[in-house]
């Protein structure tokens, strides 16, 4: 079984114009036209069996509507292999309420992107939600490191991480591309220990640049790097990830078969771990 924790996609209507502006943004090109469909068409030529889509909320206006969205999505999870958590934004003055919304439609988490709010991790908005959250069960996966179509500066650092560990100790924390883009050696060093969980999103392979000649300085990580991370973490805290439309899922599945890792260390970042978290 292959269970892809991090995938991204739009309703219908704004699938096309939703990619364009976030290509145009990041200078990158996704790999579906971001649609559900989409998804589900990448899926099968992966050969993943379930994909964890997660919407990021930028208005807090609309954060029930979308969590109410999300629930529709899962009610034909077992026919599309397509997964929601919920959303949320810091500026909803109601999220308690909204969070234990996201309980009673049955959504198993919710997803973070603190530079999309323009706050740190460690605002004390998020530090509610998170504690709320973490009180309610519920899975949170943040954002973590740069993101290439917003740049620095980072809102969800590793200090704000290990203020918010600290302070709110969070049960089922997932930080996402490998704990924080693009600054890999310091979370190595500095998370590799904490109750957190960490996604391979966006970190592995080449990234799909429009123009292949745009030379900013980002990467993904070495396989070496990657390798070396598995093993400071341990490979039950690594959750199989793509954040497609943005990564290739057939690329990423063939990338971990191949990595100097054994079978059981394989199976948990394929697929145990994710079943552990979802209490599947």
């Amino acid at each position: 079984m292959i269970i892809d924790f991090h995938t991204h996609t739009f309703p219908d209507r704004i699938a096309a114009a939703s990619i364009k502006v976030l290509e145009d943004t990041s200078g990158t090109i996704g790999f579906t036209d971001g649609t559900n469909r989409g998804l589900e068409e990448s899926m099968k030529r992966a050969g993943i069996d379930l994909s964890v889509i997660l919407p990021v909320v930028t208005n807090p206006t609309k954060t029930s509507h979308i969590n109410h969205f999300a629930a529709e999505v899962n009610e034909t999870t077992k026919e599309t292999g397509l997964l929601s958590f919920g959303g949320i934004h810091p500026d909803c003055p109601d999220y308690k309420e909204l969070l234990r919304e996201c309980c009673s439609l049955g959504l198993k988490g919710i997803k973070l992107h603190p530079d999309y709010y323009k706050i740190m991790f460690d605002d004390i908005r998020i530090k509610r939600i998170v504690s709320y959250a973490t009180e309610l069960g519920l899975i949170i996966l943040t954002h973590a490191g740069m993101d290439i179509g917003l740049y620095p500066p980072v809102c969800c650092s590793i200090e704000s991480i290990l203020d918010v560990i600290r302070d709110v100790q969070p049960e089922k924390l997932v930080l996402a591309h490998m704990g924080g883009w693009m600054n890999w050696e310091e979370v190595t060093e500095r998370l590799s220990e904490e109750k957190v969980w960490i996604d391979t999103a966006f970190s592995l392979g080449e990234i799909n640049w429009k123009d292949k000649n745009d030379h900013r300085p980002y990467h993904m990580l070495s396989d070496e790097m990657f390798i070396k991370m598995v093993k400071a973490f341990g490979s039950e805290k690594v959750l199989f990830a793509t954040d497609c439309p943005w990564a290739d899922q057939y690329d990423y599945v063939n990338r971990i078969k191949a990595a100097a890792l054994t079978e059981e260390e394989k199976e948990n970042i394929f697929h145990i771990n994710a079943e552990r978290l979802l209490q599947l």
